[in-house]
């Protein structure tokens, strides 16, 4: 499961810059946007996401690199709820065995509860979790972001693709009629304007500024079977799951000590060769294993770099010479570079927006 990433600790570092996301909303994204006009193409291949990548079965991303497309997707479009859009236009296919999986299991309640157990390959950038409510048994489905400190719009685009896509692959497996009892935002409501949005496409009341992100299913809807149940193929499915759950912590955990590794070094990046005899391995074994998790050497460095700079600058007594110093860059000038190729803008301006997001 995601986790959030922790306090600004200079020494540490998060799975935010590891590349372990199946990028379907990102796919689905691009496909909206393209409806709309706007190629976004082009911001892809500045994360490194070029159309032969994006189209690779083991592609996977990082939260950063989700995030940055998401927020640039979203001035580009002018289109606050496209978030909405992109979850409505999505399909159970885009989830392989996952989706697979889903439409053979015994019920909507199970297939959602399979979908949160295996949510790490579904390519979701939320945190899922399920449970039975306290009135009348409803089942209630929760998505809570992956750092609460994170962009507004960008909370607000996944909060609104989590509970689309939810809705719209239940009607799919369950017949058009299915909608959910109630649906409940932690963010701010929309204009009046904009509500018919909402109502349109979850078709039950939907509250704003809500204590936390919720889906309520009625217990009826809960215990609907599945049209295309099938016990085997259901079980034989899962035990594909489970052996691909295994390779990716196996993945997982790699990026971590690697991650780890080059945050404890700087100001100075291990050589590659170093990190290969750390793992006692060859650098070509290496380079293929991080090949499968979809990633380079080169990028995860970039990614700590990123992560260690971000931290600096929310610390006031750190002056630039010094956080370039720290981070690794060889002076200023490379890391107003590096940030403008991040975030497009320079490090003062963006030292100012991450004060302001955080109170």
């Amino acid at each position: 499961m995601p986790v959030a990433p922790g306090p600004a600790d200079p020494a540490g570092t998060s799975r935010s810059t590891s590349a372990t996301i199946q990028p379907n909303i990102l796919r689905y994204l691009v496909v909206v946007a393209d409806e709309r006009g706007v190629d976004l193409r082009p911001l892809l291949k500045q994360v490194g996401l070029d159309e032969s990548v994006m189209r690779s079965a083991a592609l996977r991303v990082s939260y950063r690199q989700g995030s940055a497309v998401i927020r640039r997707a979203l001035e580009l479009t002018g289109d606050e709820h496209l978030g909405l859009k992109v979850g409505s236009a999505q399909h159970l296919t885009a989830w392989g065995l996952l989706g697979f999986a889903l439409m053979a299991d015994d019920t909507l309640r199970h297939a959602i509860e399979t979908g949160v157990k295996y949510q790490n390959l579904s390519g979701a950038m939320v945190v899922w979790s399920a449970a039975v409510g306290e009135e009348d048994d409803a089942f209630v489905l929760r998505a809570d972001l992956p750092d609460p400190a994170m962009d507004p719009g960008v909370a607000s685009f996944l909060s609104e693709e989590a509970f689309a896509s939810v809705v719209t692959l239940s009607r799919l497996a369950v017949g058009p009629a299915f909608a959910p009892r109630a649906v409940e935002f932690s963010f701010p409501p929309p204009p009046p304007r904009q509500l018919d949005l909402y109502e349109a496409l979850f078709r039950c009341p939907v509250r704003f500024g809500a204590p936390a992100n919720r889906l309520v299913v009625d217990p009826a809807w809960a215990r609907f079977r599945m049209p295309g149940r099938d016990p085997v193929s259901y079980a034989s499915t899962l035990e594909m799951l489970d052996a691909h759950m295994t390779s990716r912590r196996d993945q997982q955990d790699l990026l971590e000590v690697l991650e780890i590794s080059v945050a404890q070094g700087l100001p100075v990046v291990p050589t590659f060769g170093e990190q290969a005899r750390r793992h006692a391995t060859s650098e070509r074994t290496l380079r293929r294993r991080l090949a499968d998790c979809g990633t380079t050497y080169e990028a995860l460095v970039e990614g700590v770099r990123r992560e260690r700079v971000e931290q600096l600058l929310l610390r006031p007594e750190s002056t630039l010479r010094d956080i370039a110093r720290r981070a690794g860059f060889s002076d200023e000038r490379a890391l107003r570079r590096a940030v403008h190729r991040w975030h497009g803008t320079s490090p003062g301006r963006l030292r100012e927006r991450m004060r302001t997001a955080r109170l």
